[in-house]
């Protein structure tokens, strides 16, 4: 898989994690920085472990799938971006009431932006694409807009968080489009 593709995922991957970070950032009044590498820190840290987690478990049964793996590629890819878009639609002004700081919250937050990531991971392992690259951009992408996240929902509060998570569907619908046209032609 080259270097693109990789960022592609990566970027659409982080789109959760954006949001989230956004919505975060609209409730973050002090210690900005420390409060937005804090947010950063853990959701970068799941999104790159998740793949993880998941090629490992993919690896296991990858040859019995192996003909059909592009479509299985496919079908996971856009039924993520198709979620993401779905869930564009549902974000409401009451997430601003969540302690982002709690650290039960803040490791629910981290594990249900990063479930995504763990398709993904299956994914790259029916692909025979080797997992540290590719895990670690996702985590270092989804650091760095978590991080500029929580400075843009302090400014701007809750008026890009369902476009951005929209966009991420739909980047994520693409590369599966992608993969599949990819091993037909």
């Amino acid at each position: 898989m080259d270097i693109l593709s990789i960022c592609l995922i990566a970027l659409g991957l982080a789109m959760d994690a954006f949001a989230v970070s956004i919505a975060r950032g609209f409730t973050i009044n002090t210690s900005r920085i420390k409060n937005a590498f804090i947010i950063a820190l853990s959701f970068g840290l799941f999104q790159a472990i998740m793949p993880v987690i998941g090629w490992a478990s993919g690896s296991l049964f990858k040859d019995l799938i192996e003909y059909i793996d592009h479509w299985i590629a496919f079908a996971l890819l856009s039924f993520i971006g198709i979620k993401m878009i779905h869930e564009s639609f549902k974000i409401t002004k009451k997430d601003k009431k969540i302690d982002v700081l709690n650290l039960r919250i803040l490791l629910i937050l981290s594990i249900a932006t990063s479930i995504d990531a763990l398709a993904v991971g299956v994914t790259l392992s029916f692909l025979d694409v080797t997992i540290i690259m590719p895990a670690l951009m996702i985590g270092i992408i989804t650091f760095s807009l978590s991080f500029m996240g929580v400075f843009i929902g302090n400014k701007f509060g809750h008026f890009f968080e369902n476009k951005i998570e929209a966009l991420g569907g739909i980047i994520l619908i693409g590369i599966g489009i992608k993969i599949l046209l990819e091993h037909l032609l």
